[in-house]
């Protein structure tokens, strides 16, 4: 298998997070594609232009990280990521769309603040922010959630909190979450979180 990947990307490292915990990441090549650049076949692999883009063995094209990552979850014997059924799946596919959804409005803020200051919108920022604090302060209430075994929900909210540490280090989300940032602090010691700590490439 093939995984177009970059390092920052907080979507790849969910996908590498999940190949980890599964024991699977020896079976995938890594292929650096940044996702602003034309000079890589990305764009042939997946019309959206967009990492992850995982080539499976039999040469078909998988993206978006749900997607990558539930397949993935599919190659292995032991605990699944994703549950099968019930009340279980139903909580880490929520737990996951929200963490998504955190994300989404994080990147969707520094794109913004990347803009020059006469294009760039404070209330754009403003609305994006609110969202995550939003989502924030309703995962603090659902901390006893994230009990074991661990789900792609334990995972995408991870690599939530992880993107907003290094995207947004001034700016502290814990007094917001307390309980969440316990939690964080020990799923952060994983194994596979210190391997797949984000930094910007030299």
């Amino acid at each position: 298998m093939q995984l177009y990947f970059w390092p920052t990307s907080p979507y790849v490292r969910k996908v590498m997070l999940v190949a980890l915990e599964t024991g699977i990441d020896e079976q995938m090549e890594l292929l650096h594609a940044s996702p602003s650049s034309s000079g890589h076949d990305l764009q042939d692999r997946n019309p959206l232009g967009k990492i992850p883009a995982l080539i499976t063995e039999d040469g078909m094209a998988l993206f978006d990280s749900p997607v990558i990552c539930e397949y993935l979850d599919g190659l292995h014997g032991g605990d699944k990521m994703f549950p099968e059924s019930g009340s279980a799946r139903w909580t880490a596919l929520r737990q996951q769309a929200q963490a998504d959804g955190i994300l989404d409005a994080a990147l969707l803020r520094r794109g913004e603040e990347a803009r020059r200051d006469d294009l760039r919108s404070k209330g754009w920022i403003a609305h994006q922010t609110a969202a995550i604090h939003r989502g924030l302060a309703d995962l603090e209430t659902r901390v006893d959630e994230l009990q074991e075994p661990i789900t792609i929900g334990h995972i995408t909210i991870a690599c939530a909190l992880g993107y907003l540490d290094f995207r947004f280090p001034s700016e502290d989300w814990r007094h917001i979450a307390p309980n969440l940032s316990d939690w964080y602090a020990g799923f952060a010691q994983r194994a596979s979180m210190q391997a797949t700590i984000p930094a910007d490439p030299a």
